[in-house]
């Protein structure tokens, strides 16, 4: 849906539908209302109430937001929290998000991160920036994705490679190299303030060979050292009501700290409730 003042522009809601609810974004990591930088609160507070009554007269009784994080924002910009508390929005769930904030010292690598990484120098792993994804789609995080959890990875290798050819400068393939052979990979999904970890996976001889620590600490330290932040994504199981304990600690052991990620539900009559909002 696009949002315009003037004949310009202003804003726009990725989303999809059903059952009769509007979901931003079922498809993707984030979701919710995106502004240019110009946009100010009024002009926010017009396309969200205009959202409202326009479902609303579309017989759409429900609107499901999941709010973009905080560290993604070119600048402040909660003006829809506010208006999620106006109109009476539910909190029906909440995630949390690892993240290295590079302003702060907190990149204290844990001892056994630093052993992993001294594995890998062991090892000779190489870690390579790639021009295609397929040989770790297909070689790593496939069987990976088959063998641990009986499912596959969110994108094709067609659907990622099509996505990186439309995206170059977004999207990033790193592997691990021994002996020649992948053995380890993350798919990075940059933005200017943020590199986003869309994908992890390794063999399984991660192990023994440090793969994930060697790329991670090169990927912290030596690729990404100049964003705001490092995104290593989400530790959340059935629907956010758990958190793997053993993933969670991994990404904090290379110094991430967490953020939340929330998730509304919007009663669209509540357009209501915005009524005399300013005096």
């Amino acid at each position: 849906m696009l949002f315009y003042k003037d004949d310009k522009l202003i804003g726009l809601l990725p989303a999809n539908i059903h059952n009769n609810i509007i979901y931003s974004h079922q498809g993707l990591s984030y979701g919710g209302l995106l502004f240019n930088t110009k946009v100010k609160f009024n002009d926010v507070f017009q396309v969200f109430n205009s959202l409202l009554i326009y479902l609303e007269k579309n017989s759409i009784k429900k609107l499901h937001l999941k709010l973009l994080p905080t560290i993604y924002s070119m600048v402040p910009s909660d003006e829809i929290s506010y208006l999620l508390f106006k109109a009476e929005a539910q909190l029906i769930r909440k995630d949390i998000s690892s993240v290295i904030d590079n302003s702060h010292d907190l990149k204290m690598f844990s001892s056994n991160r630093k052993r992993g990484i001294k594995k890998g120098v062991k090892n000779n792993l190489i870690v390579k920036e790639e021009t295609g994804l397929t040989s770790f789609w297909n070689e790593i995080l496939i069987p990976n994705l088959q063998e641990n959890h009986k499912t596959n990875p969110v994108h094709t290798s067609s659907e990622i490679n099509n996505l990186k050819k439309c995206f170059p400068e977004n999207i990033k393939q790193f592997n691990v190299y021994h002996e020649d052979k992948v053995v380890a990979g993350a798919t990075i999904f940059e933005t200017k303030n943020v590199a986003h970890v869309q994908y992890i996976s390794a063999n399984n001889q991660k192990q023994q060979l440090g793969s994930l620590d060697f790329l991670f600490n090169y990927l912290v330290n030596e690729k990404y050292p100049n964003k705001k932040y490092f995104d290593f994504g989400i530790s959340m199981e059935n629907q956010g009501q758990q958190i793997n304990e053993g993933l969670l600690t991994w990404k904090e052991s290379f110094g991430a700290r967490s953020i939340v990620h929330e998730f509304f539900e919007i009663s669209t009559k509540n357009h209501i409730l915005l009524n005399n909002l300013f005096l």
